[in-house]
């Protein structure tokens, strides 16, 4: 059966037009009462056990390798954020002069400013892929690109602003005849765009959980591949080390990490009140299938943007996006703070990232989001 919305699985009041997971998702009920289960387990610590603080995490962790097709949950782990997971990423690259580092125009900063050090450091070149006047060729650009000084491309899986999908199998192609790393940047698609380690393949996965993975602030996830089994993290917790879960042998101090991607895992990652949340969510995301809800969305936003096409709003064509996340372009005939406020004034949420107004939708969203979208739109043209 095809998806259908869901509204009941969250508390969003009636008049709420909420079109904005992108920037924050809100919560399922049952996230909302995990966290809750699990700061009342803060008032009673004598009940907690030391295994508490690993097994919880390894349980998290298989969900996650469970979600982008992993069968090997050592290889991934949870982090506070996406600059932390990149940050272990570029403390294990060594560059040489004149190595080029392929960025795409308007990154997230999160997935800018650790390579602009990076190539400050070694002396290497960031080159970033301008979107072309027709948006449907940016793939090819990146990919005319990579050539043997190409040490390493870093992207997101869609463009953060416009949700432009960019082809990562035939990067992860170029990338591999070149000799150059893939870090990809999932934080937009992970749980809501179909992705695979096995079809990809990639060096390294950094991923946001509080958007499309609706956990709270402050959660991330990390896939670590090969490339970095016996690198060096950023941090050294107690934790991360081999034998940590024998708390009474803590200071029979261990050399040895666990291991692959478990040394990447930031200290305090047995945080219950997180743990206990993100489990909750990415149970909750498991059960919705990508490419089901690439569907649903698109069903119920397709007939609106058709229209907002006609009053001078565009967006890449469908077969160019995800349908999740997509940007609008804004005509420069309307005031963009004559836009915001009208759209403030009847309580519809959604971003404003460069040139583009961005929406982003949910099972908890229907075609009637989007038709007040809309008449709010035409409402501001008339005025």
């Amino acid at each position: 059966m095809p998806l259908t919305q869901q509204k009941q699985l969250f508390n969003i009041s009636e008049d709420l037009t909420y079109l904005n997971t992108a920037s924050f998702s809100p919560a399922f009920k049952s996230v909302e009462a995990a966290g809750i289960e699990g700061m009342k387990q803060k008032s009673n610590p004598e009940l907690r056990q030391a295994s508490d603080l690993f097994e919880p995490v390894v349980a998290l962790r298989k969900l996650f390798a469970q979600l982008i097709n992993e069968d090997d949950y050592n290889r991934v782990v949870t982090l506070p954020s996406v600059s932390y997971g990149m940050a272990n990423v570029a403390n294990n690259i060594e560059l040489k002069d004149d190595d080029e580092i392929i960025i795409i125009e308007e990154q997230f900063p999160s997935n800018y400013y650790i390579w602009e050090d990076l190539a400050k450091r070694y002396n290497a070149k960031i080159v970033t892929i301008s979107q072309p006047e027709t948006i449907e060729d940016w793939n090819a650009s990146l990919l005319e690109q990579i050539n043997p000084k190409t040490a390493l491309v870093a992207i997101g899986h869609i463009h953060w602003a416009n949700g432009y999908t960019f082809d990562l199998k035939a990067i992860r192609a170029k990338t591999k005849q070149n000799n150059a790393l893939f870090v990809i940047d999932g934080s937009q698609s992970i749980g809501a765009l179909p992705f695979s380690i096995k079809d990809i393949q990639p060096d390294a996965l950094i991923c946001a959980g509080y958007k499309w993975l609706f956990g709270p602030y402050g959660c991330a996830y990390g896939y670590y591949g090969s490339y970095f089994d016996n690198g060096k993290p950023i941090e050294q917790n107690w934790a991360n080390r081999l034998g940590s879960e024998n708390l009474a042998g803590l200071t029979a101090y261990q050399s040895q990490y666990k291991p692959k991607a478990n040394r990447y895992a930031m200290g305090e990652s047995g945080s219950f009140i997180y743990v206990k949340m993100q489990t909750a969510a990415l149970k909750e995301i498991l059960k919705i299938k990508p490419s089901e809800l690439q569907e649903y969305c698109h069903n119920i936003s397709h007939k609106v943007l058709k229209e907002l096409s006609d009053l001078g709003f565009t967006s890449t064509h469908p077969d160019f996006r995800a349908k999740h996340l997509f940007g609008v372009k804004i005509p420069e005939f309307v005031n963009v703070d004559d836009l915001k406020a009208a759209l403030k004034a009847n309580n519809i949420h959604l971003s404003f990232r460069g040139e583009y107004m961005r929406v982003s939708c949910h099972i908890f969203n229907t075609e009637a989001h989007f038709e007040k979208l809309v008449n709010v739109v035409k409402s501001v043209i008339k005025a």
